[in-house]
């Protein structure tokens, strides 16, 4: 995206925020009468003041409290909790209308049917207009033609939201507050207006475009005053926002093609089309690939007496890589903020999965779930979401534009191979967001009571107890280490209990009269806490269910919410082949600090050394990471530990590029980017 254009776009975004939480603070006071009080209250009108409200605004005005109150329980100040609400309302609104402008400009498929026109021309627009035109909206119809265009319009983007929400549930989550107040009409006419701007129209056909889109609504502005008030953030938002910098395309490339382009490459022995794919993998004359088992031979000793020009005509031994089923293929982002790595390794798994088909050791495992090559392309966005893709990060924003960029590519990737209508559902994937459990005590409590058996209760207070740090640590939150003794625990409670606790925890069927007790001996913890959290999962899904009319959707929030979390410890709790980021700069935020000088010592006082320390901890055999960070960990002094025990022992760097200043946007940072071997 040139210059010009992504100035536009700054101009706009920062446009569509202040237009959007201006219109939603003026709702929430003059229709619901919520607002912000004196110093750090919040001022809240009776309800019996609130007779003007039908009854389905009354049951709004509930909801709207119940998130304040969910957001109240995550440590926020009263005053803080409302401006955390406007702005979640604020930003998945602009979110929700540029997602239908993405999907107008590709003509994407939901459920059968062509998207149609949903804001380009606002009331007018021609999706709207059919909808009002369709057998069960006659009641909107109706109300369009009296004069109420406003909620008519408003029920016809519920019902667009709904459409999506089974397959981009993080962005048209149903509990979501954003469908519980929407800025007014004419608000919302001038939020189109901008959008539909003639000089964007070329951007929504563009991957990177969400991801602007993200970096330009926090204002940099807003930057330099938090930076200015406080060297560390204070908080996870602070943290957030301080490190939204969008990594440019060709960095992208250069670290994922000598990540993963490379592990294919070598398993392949240099036998795939990623050799010209990948335009920046870093390829030596006259590689020749070992077979399993075999060594290099010696390097002559008169070596060191060559020239540049002589040693690179000397033949480089290539160590041997098994071929991995590519559905076993793990990449990780720990912090995916938009999801630009993610979008570009789909890219090369598509062509990884097609040459895996065809492969003589890996092609008979996929033919046998794939009769034909096309039965796999049709199988291949869904697969590459469920099984390959992975990213955590500490903005919800982040992990609703990230599911949303790779639903899109999705879509993509079925019209390029002529798949319209009748294309797989996206229903899985592992965008996960570094939060907290949520804090309501009493809820937790009330939960933790109808587990059965008990010792579930007990691990599920663990897990809530140790995830308190995730939304100002992320994913250096060593959470699988933090909870191994309670899940251990908790197995040998198992283990010891009545042989009634073991079949309700494992489904197993009545014991034979001679088999008293569960055999434990091939049950791993991980595989103990697999078959906890499946019963936790399903528990909480029956708690949020409950019908009570007081709390109803903060129960609701407080089981999507701790979902969430067993999501996340569920990605920290695996290993991957490769990892990719463009991890957090500078400093710790303030309440993170003693966790990170205990976990990370040789890395405490630079968030992307430890990322890098953490990414390459998480690797699997001879995996791979690529990382864009400010050079000054490769020379300072003070990172001398961390490039002793990182960079040199726990793996190796085999490919780096020092990119100086003016790659990361405003970002006033020299750069470099590098990738590192796990050392065996």
């Amino acid at each position: 995206m040139e210059q010009a254009t992504r100035n536009k776009l700054r101009n706009v975004v920062t446009q569509c925020r202040k237009l959007l939480e201006e219109s939603i603070a003026q709702q929430l006071e003059g229709q619901f009468g919520i607002r912000a009080g004196k110093k750090d209250a919040v001022q809240i009108e009776d309800e019996a003041r609130m007779s003007h409200l039908s009854d389905e605004d009354q049951q709004y005005r509930r909801d709207l409290l119940d998130h304040l109150e969910h957001i109240k329980a995550r440590s926020f100040s009263p005053k803080d909790s409302l401006d955390q609400l406007i702005r979640e309302i604020a930003f998945t609104h602009l979110n929700r209308l540029c997602a239908y402008k993405m999907m107008e400009a590709r003509e994407v498929y939901v459920g059968g049917q062509k998207f149609r026109e949903a804001v380009g021309r606002g009331i007018k627009s021609n999706g709207f207009l059919m909808y009002l035109g369709t057998e069960g909206h006659e009641e909107d119809e109706r109300l369009f033609n009296t004069g109420d265009q406003e909620t008519a319009y408003r029920h016809f983007l519920d019902w667009v939201g709904d459409s999506l929400s089974e397959e981009i549930g993080v962005l048209f989550n149903p509990n979501d507050p954003a469908n519980r107040l929407y800025p007014r009409q004419t608000t919302l006419d001038e939020l189109l207006d901008l959008l539909n701007d003639d000089e964007l129209s070329d951007i929504w056909k563009q991957d990177e475009t969400i991801g602007w889109v993200y970096q330009y609504f926090t204002p940099k502005e807003l930057r330099d005053k938090a930076r200015k008030e406080s060297q560390a953030p204070r908080n996870s938002y602070e943290l957030a926002f301080r490190n939204q910098f969008f990594t440019p395309r060709y960095v992208v490339e250069f670290l994922t093609d000598n990540t993963l382009g490379r592990i294919w490459y070598e398993m392949r022995k240099g036998d795939t089309k990623l050799k010209d794919q990948c335009r920046y993998m870093v390829r030596r004359p006259n590689e020749i690939f070992l077979d399993e088992g075999q060594e290099p031979p010696e390097t002559p000793e008169t070596q060191d007496d060559l020239s540049q020009e002589e040693l690179l005509k000397q033949p480089v031994h290539i160590p041997h890589r098994s071929k991995k089923d590519p559905r076993e293929l793990k990449i990780l982002d720990p912090a995916c903020g938009s999801g630009h790595f993610l979008l570009y390794c789909f890219d090369l798994l598509f062509t990884i999965y097609e040459e895996a088909y065809s492969d003589t050791d890996l092609g008979p495992a996929l033919q046998q779930d794939y009769p034909s090559i096309d039965d796999l392309r049709r199988d291949v966005p869904r697969l590459i979401l469920a099984h390959n893709l992975h990213g955590i990060d500490i903005d919800l924003r982040a992990t609703q534009i990230a599911a949303l960029a790779l639903w899109l590519r999705c879509q993509r990737a079925y019209q390029e191979i002529g798949l319209k209508k009748d294309r797989p559902k996206i229903t899985r994937s592992h965008f996960v967001c570094a939060e907290p459990m949520p804090g309501e005590e009493k809820m937790l409590q009330e939960f933790v009571s109808q587990l059965e058996p008990r010792l579930l209760g007990q691990l599920v207070e663990a897990v809530f107890d140790k995830m308190k740090l995730a939304g100002e640590v992320g994913s250096l939150l060593k959470i699988e280490e933090e909870i191994r003794d309670a899940v251990a625990a908790a197995k040998k409670q198992c283990i010891a209990g009545p042989v009634t606790v073991q079949r309700r925890l494992f489904d197993m069927e009545e014991p034979k009269p001679k088999q008293e007790k569960f055999d434990f001996s091939g049950i791993s913890d991980d595989e103990f806490f697999e078959q906890a959290e499946s019963r936790v999962v399903e528990a909480l899904g029956n708690y949020a269910e409950m019908a009570q009319n007081v709390k109803r959707l903060q129960r609701r929030l407080f089981a999507d919410d701790s979902m969430r979390g067993f999501s996340f410890v569920d990605v920290c709790r695996k290993r991957f082949d490769v990892v990719l980021m463009n991890p957090p700069f500078g400093a710790a935020s303030l309440k993170s600090k003693s966790y990170l000088r205990e976990m990370y010592p040789s890395t405490k006082h630079e968030l992307y050394a430890a990322f890098v320390e953490r990414g390459v901890s998480v690797l699997v055999a001879s995996g791979t990471l690529g990382a864009i960070t400010s050079r000054t960990g490769l020379f300072q002094s003070s990172f001398q530990m961390w490039r002793q025990h990182t960079l040199l022992q726990a793996s190796h760097p085999y490919v780096v590029a020092d990119l100086g200043h003016g790659v990361l946007d405003t970002a006033m940072v020299a750069t470099a980017a590098y990738c590192l071997e796990l050392s065996k």
